[in-house]
């Protein structure tokens, strides 16, 4: 189980990989999109934690992502 605080700090590592990640070939491509799914589905989780909670927050589950 993933705290709030954790999925933040997710989201904060993520922002700074995609801000520092400079895109020459496909392979660089192909990581830019996974980062960003990746960032889209932390946010998603950081909109379904419960909050407040005494045994700390849970995340809510999440559907697999769909390629676009």
């Amino acid at each position: 189980m993933l705290t709030s605080k954790s999925v933040e700090t997710l989201i904060d590592l993520v922002e700074i990989k995609l801000s520092c990640l400079e895109v020459w070939d496909r392979e660089d491509a192909r990581e830019r999109k996974a980062l960003e799914i990746a960032l889209k589905e932390l946010v998603a989780m950081r909109a379904g934690i419960k909050r407040p909670s005494s045994t700390g927050a849970e995340i809510a589950p999440l559907r697999a992502a769909t390629a676009a």
